[in-house]
């Protein structure tokens, strides 16, 4: 009876390491075939995370060029056909090479004789104007291709709800939309070169077009995106009708009166700015900011709250906005003065509500014979611009009501 049972208590540990190697090796195989796949699958996301790098990259690249210029400025210094054709013809007016590239580029001879800039030009000059255009760093800009923009902008919007996972979906309606035209006017200046500078190899004339022309494009197109009637130039945000604040119909603006008739309230001045500040929706307050001229900026620099505290706050770093109520302020000289019936501030969220066409194509003409012994360059440059959402934009308006 001892023997048998000493015989089956070797036994026992036998049987059990057969199941376990059996187990294990089941484990193995499972858990080997579960390591490939992971290996297939992390390999195919590598391949995507290198594909969404580099097309990253390549968004990064195009984004520096179209905003700050920088890749431009390289371009502009290339060596290439073209950029040695645009040269020749700018320093010496010999364009037997740009006439030889037409159609192969976007160098293209202008009716009136000139030649359409080089990408990288105009790219160059875009990006100058941005510098130092306040409204442009505002706006929605849109480069377009046409001489009128068209715009469909939804009326009233689509039918939209909610639905559990298996009920029936209630039929969408179509949009009710609205087209709206933006209609490109003509900018033009005339800067004045001496025939030493052309001469000068190293000096960067295309640098030296845009910022020739930069401040007077600026100032031109600023007055037109504010109080332009819309011919032959953009329309500005204080050309459209006006109504009060809540009655407004389609293609009006939204005002608040001040309450006193060509002033603020003595009383209370900052009433009123906080009125404005809640006039749009919510959903544009995030990214809102004034707009004023300098004048009524001054005015409002002296005014205090409650506890004698000032309302306007300087930056507190620098190249950061100045804010009036928490919100950033932007000095537009082109913004009327306190008067009666006056629209001096305005605010929202600019972004938008305002939105710029930029026609492709900044054409130069040569003239070394009207200024002698000055070489002008007769420079155009098409601009469109108009209000895209009248719900965003609010004026404060010195009446009444």
């Amino acid at each position: 009876m001892t023997k048998a049972v000493r015989k089956e208590t070797k036994a026992a540990p036998v049987r059990r390491h057969g199941e376990f190697e059996k187990n294990f090796m089941a484990f193995k195989t499972a858990n080997d075939a579960r390591l490939a796949d992971l290996e297939q699958k992390q390999s195919h996301i590598d391949q995507l995370n290198e594909k969404l790098t580099r097309q990253s990259g390549q968004i990064e690249r195009l984004t520096l060029a179209a905003t700050d210029g920088r890749e431009a400025k390289l371009s502009v210094k290339s060596d290439g056909p073209m950029r040695k054709a645009w040269a020749s013809y700018f320093r010496s007016g010999d364009p037997t090479a740009l006439s030889q590239i037409e159609g192969k580029s976007l160098t293209a001879r202008d009716d009136n004789g000139g030649y359409i800039v080089p990408v990288e030009t105009e790219i160059v000059i875009d990006s100058a104007l941005a510098q130092v255009s306040p409204f442009r760093n505002l706006a929605t800009i849109r480069a377009v291709s046409t001489a009128n923009f068209t715009k469909p902008v939804s009326a009233g919007g689509a039918v939209a709800g909610w639905a559990g996972e298996a009920q029936a979906r209630t039929e969408t309606t179509a949009p009710d939309l609205d087209l709206i035209e933006f209609p490109a006017g003509e900018l033009y200046a005339m800067p004045a070169a001496t025939q030493t500078l052309l001469d000068d190899s190293v000096a960067d004339v295309d640098q030296w077009l845009a910022e020739e022309v930069q401040d007077v494009f600026s100032a031109q197109e600023t007055t037109a995106f504010v109080i332009g009637d819309g011919i032959n130039k953009p329309r500005g945000i204080l050309n459209y009708p006006q109504a009060a604040d809540g009655s407004e119909a389609k293609g009006e603006i939204g005002y608040v009166p001040t309450g006193v008739d060509g002033d603020l309230d003595a009383d209370a001045p900052i009433d009123a700015l906080i009125d404005l500040t809640y006039a749009p929706e919510t959903r544009y307050r995030s990214n809102a900011s004034f707009i004023m001229n300098r004048r009524t900026l001054g005015r409002l620099r002296k005014i205090k709250d409650a506890d004698g505290n000032y309302i306007w706050q300087a930056a507190s770093q620098a190249g950061q906005p100045s804010t009036l109520l928490g919100f950033p302020v932007v000095e537009i000289e082109d913004m009327p003065d306190i008067a009666p019936d006056s629209t001096p501030i305005a605010f929202g969220d600019f972004r938008r509500g305002y939105l710029i066409a930029d026609r492709q194509g900044v054409r130069v003409l040569r003239d070394p014979y009207s200024a002698k012994p000055f070489v002008l360059f007769y420079t155009t440059k098409r601009v469109g611009g108009g209000v895209q959402d009248f719900s965003a934009i609010k004026l404060l308006r010195c009446s009444e009501a």
